[in-house]
């Protein structure tokens, strides 16, 4: 059986995939090109190594910023470009991942709150 944990990770994996995937068949080519293939790689192991594991944050809320240099630029520009589309492309995707990234914001705030 798979555990909450997994199915986060996996959930987040296909959300970064997704993204990664719309930004280079937009500005690269049809196929994930060498830098977009070393981008999901390095943030696929972002996410196997994250410190908070089924309670991570959004990147952008994050305390911890692990991406570093290069990585961190692209993706931002990533994110920035593939976010808006992600609804139009994967609505039921999109909105499953911020009710549930604004769900565990709410419930870490009321923990450090307490």
């Amino acid at each position: 059986m798979i555990n909450l944990e997994e199915k986060r990770l996996r959930r987040e994996k296909l959300t970064i995939e997704k993204m990664i995937g719309i930004y280079c068949r937009r500005n690269h080519q049809r196929e994930l090109c060498i830098e977009c293939k070393a981008l999901l790689e390095y943030a696929i192991n972002k996410l196997r190594v994250c410190p908070f594991k089924e309670r991570k944050p959004v990147c952008a809320s994050c305390r911890i910023h692990c991406y570093v240099g290069e990585m961190k630029d692209n993706i931002k520009g990533v994110m920035r470009y593939s976010g808006p589309k992600m609804l139009l492309l994967y609505p039921i995707d999109t909105l499953a991942h911020i009710l549930h990234t604004g769900l565990l914001w709410i419930f870490s705030s009321k923990k450090t709150n307490d």
